[in-house]
């Protein structure tokens, strides 16, 4: 049970921080829906509907992604480098296991909460889609594993800097162009199977299958579920060998 008491002391400092942490939440998805759902894609189709429930699911991977992403790496990149607040739980009885676990479910709400509100604005832009237990399963693991791939940036990166930097060539790149705005296929061959490799890819094809449809993409689903273990454990080994 190691890993409540590092997941209760991050949802306490949420609890503290809430309304700073929805308001900007809010701002990017808003801006997002009237600039692509108003604005530029009023007139615009996407495989036969309308443009603003195609980009709905795509903003809600992203949005996960970088939600919990940064929730998790920034916060323990800085605890690490400057606050030196890790070494608490360094010297404390917490197996590294429970502690990336602990870390990781924190990221995962706040990229939950991330998504509610997306689906709550989309609802207020009268978007139209599918609601259903995959819908949020595929959530999860996307906050999951870009969860846990922030442990391992946090923990292997010795700067804030060359954080800024991770965000700037991954996940940057991974928040345009894995199908969150627009298809991958309109990429070059070769640019779209390298596309179709990434994570991000896969929550967003599950994502908008399940939105509009109701279905799962099994294909997707088990890369989301292969990335989401390996992550995971390389977190986990990561974290081990800090602590010893």
């Amino acid at each position: 049970m190691g890993f409540y008491a590092v997941f209760w002391r991050e949802m306490v400092t949420l609890k503290r921080t809430f309304f700073k942490f929805f308001a900007s939440r809010l701002v990017s998805p808003l801006l997002y829906l009237i600039a692509f759902g108003w604005g530029l894609g009023r007139g615009i189709k996407m495989d036969g509907g309308n443009y603003l429930e195609y980009i709905v699911p795509g903003i809600i991977a992203l949005s996960a992604m970088s939600t919990s992403f940064n929730a998790v790496g920034t916060s323990l990149n800085i605890s690490r480098l400057y606050n030196k607040t890790l070494e608490e739980y360094l010297i404390a009885p917490v197996t590294a296991q429970a502690f990336v676990l602990g870390k990781v479910l924190s990221g995962v709400v706040r990229g939950l909460i991330a998504s509610l509100i997306i689906l709550g604005l989309a609802f207020i832009f009268r978007a139209h889609f599918n609601l259903n237990g995959w819908l949020f399963l595929v959530i999860i693991l996307t906050c999951f594993l870009f969860s846990a791939l922030g442990v391992i940036a946090a923990m292997t990166i010795n700067s804030h800097e060359d954080m800024g930097n991770f965000n700037t060539f991954i996940i940057l790149p991974m928040s345009f162009l894995c199908g969150t705005f627009f298809s991958p296929n309109q990429l070059p061959d070769a640019v779209a199977l390298f596309i179709e490799i990434l994570p991000l890819t896969h929550a967003s094809l599950c994502l908008r299958e399940i939105a509009r449809n109701g279905d799962i993409l099994p294909v997707s689903l088990g890369v989301l579920v292969a990335y989401t273990l390996v992550l995971y454990a390389g977190a986990v080994l990561v974290m081990q060998r800090v602590r010893d």
